[in-house]
């Protein structure tokens, strides 16, 4: 029973975690670039489309994202190791990231989304865009030190 649950466990964590990773990381550039329209060096901006795509693969994801805590603890509670410092430091890693995805970068991509299909100027959307791209920074560093202590373990006995 503990292989499947750590199985469901960590293949949804690489789906929902990873997915909402890449594309909160790609957004604030994509929506800024839709903010500016027109032509650029690079290619036409391409409208709103892209980013609200990837606004909706980090919404979709944020829910489905919930089944790897559930599976997680389940894991733990089969493991015995619920009471261990380095799951508990875990746990509330993975709850600050949850609040910061809930409260900060979810909301700013929908601010940035507003903006751009406001046809606001890339100048007024800058600020937005910037301080988003470093909220998703800090929810992808939260997420790189729950995976870091999920491998290492502090005080395991598998003697890694």
């Amino acid at each position: 029973m503990t292989e499947f649950l750590l199985s469901v466990h960590v293949l949804v964590a690489i789906v929902t975690v990873g997915s909402i990773t890449v594309a909160a990381s790609m957004f604030p550039r994509v929506a800024l670039r839709a903010c500016g329209g027109g032509e650029r060096e690079d290619g036409p901006s391409g409208g709103t489309g892209t980013a609200v795509v990837l606004h909706r693969v980090c919404a979709g994801y944020a829910v489905a994202g919930v089944v790897v805590p559930v599976f997680g603890v389940a894991t733990g509670a089969q493991l015995g190791v619920l009471t261990d410092a380095w799951l508990i430091v875990s746990m509330v890693l993975t709850t600050l990231a949850a609040a910061l995805l809930g409260l900060a970068v979810l909301p700013g991509q929908r601010r940035l989304l507003a903006l751009a299909e406001g046809a606001a100027p890339e100048a007024e959307a800058r600020p937005v865009a910037s301080r988003l791209a470093m909220l998703t920074g800090v929810f992808n560093l939260l997420w790189a030190v729950v995976v870091v202590l999920m491998i290492v373990r502090p005080g395991s006995t598998t003697g890694v």
